[in-house]
């Protein structure tokens, strides 16, 4: 008895949710449903004259606009997670007349488009009568579940377009890579070694008749020597830095820490070794984000915890590093910023980056990447 009086009380306070979010829901979504599958129709048919090039891009994002909103009622009501199943726009688009053909195209061969047309024409009429009865409201739900999520075909076609994504920008970031380690050398240690070279056969020349002057040369190429050595270690430590190969993540980030001009109070957590590839990549995204917080944010103080922990959506597990200072704030993922570029590097190992730096601080940056400790 008293185990069925709480269940009864939920069951009470749903049915009277039901009564007030159904018919709000089907007062309010039968006019949308209409007039957007009306104005998607009659933009589609207007096509062949040109007019629906115009008119059919506005009208499909208005779509997904609503159908969005749908999907957030039904997180919110129904407790169904409806991921959206459209297929990314492309990095650079095109303007004007070009670009609205370009983008017409796009949104008529996605196949979650068509998807939303039948959602339209289903929600006007099985939706709003589910809707309007309140004890159907759950089978809204499920419908509009169904109808809006992806499908396997389309989740992976987002999973291939990811991946050519990702590999696209890891083949652009050791391209880059490549470049900047042979521009270090050239600039650098290759021309202290050339200078080296050249003083050893003035040295060569002099030794018999100036030793003096030979001497105060040989001091100088010996300067040259450890400056060229010294570059040379600092060429290899941005390329895997040594720490990180002998002792493994953990101690090298916190040698990192201690090298950083500001505070950096330290919380790492792992259980062991893990993949080389994802040990650097989370390596220099610390890097990243910690010169970030001494260089741009004007920190006093900088927390860094690191742990290994399940991943939120299950399946697997994660190296979930989160960066907090107490900056100035106003940190952005666009215009080309740093923080941008950890992310893309991030993903070529299906990691995610998130960001919270509202202006005048704290900010806080969060990345995960997938991992399993190395055995053996």
């Amino acid at each position: 008895m008293t185990d069925d009086r709480p269940r009864a009380a939920v069951q009470t306070h749903e049915l009277m949710l039901a009564l007030v979010r159904g018919p709000v829901l089907a007062v309010v979504g039968l006019p949308l449903s209409i007039l957007l599958f009306v104005l998607s129709l009659v933009s589609i048919a207007l096509l062949p004259i040109g007019v629906g090039v115009i008119s059919t891009p506005p009208t499909q994002l208005a779509v997904r606009w609503y159908a969005n909103q749908r999907r957030r009622l039904v997180r919110e009501w129904g407790g169904f997670e409806v991921p959206e199943p459209y297929q990314p726009w492309p990095r650079e688009l095109r303007s004007g007349v070009v670009g609205q053909v370009e983008r017409c195209v796009l949104l008529l061969k996605d196949p979650a488009t068509w998807r939303d047309m039948a959602w339209l024409s289903a929600d006007m009429t099985a939706g709003f009568v589910t809707a309007l009865l309140p004890p159907l409201l759950p089978v809204n739900h499920q419908l509009t579940k169904a109808m809006l999520e992806p499908t396997r075909e389309m989740l992976l076609a987002q999973r291939v377009e990811q991946l050519y994504e990702t590999r696209h920008d890891a083949v652009d970031t050791s391209a880059a890579e490549l470049r900047r380690i042979e521009r270090d050398l050239h600039d650098g240690a290759q021309a202290r070694l050339v200078a080296m070279g050249m003083s050893l056969g003035t040295i060569e020349a002099l030794v018999e008749r100036d030793p003096a002057r030979a001497k105060q040369m040989i001091a100088q190429a010996r300067e040259n020597s450890a400056e060229a050595l010294n570059e040379l270690r600092d060429l290899v430590r941005g390329i895997h830095p040594p720490v990180l190969a002998e002792r493994g993540l953990p101690d090298a980030l916190r040698a990192l820490a201690l090298r950083m001009p500001v505070p950096v109070e330290e919380d790492i957590e792992l259980p062991g070794r893990f993949d080389e590839p994802v040990e650097s990549a989370v390596y220099f995204a610390v890097s990243e984000l910690l010169t970030n917080a001494a260089k741009h944010a004007e920190a006093g103080k900088v927390w860094l915890d690191v742990l290994y922990a399940p991943a939120a959506g299950g399946g697997g597990s994660v190296i979930r590093v989160t960066v907090t200072d107490d900056g100035k704030g106003g940190a952005s993922l666009e215009g080309g910023s740093g923080l941008g570029g950890v992310q893309r590097r991030l993903a070529q190992f299906d990691g995610a980056l998130a960001l919270s730096s509202p202006r005048g601080g704290p900010t806080m940056i969060t990345l995960e990447v997938p991992a399993e400790p190395v055995t053996g």
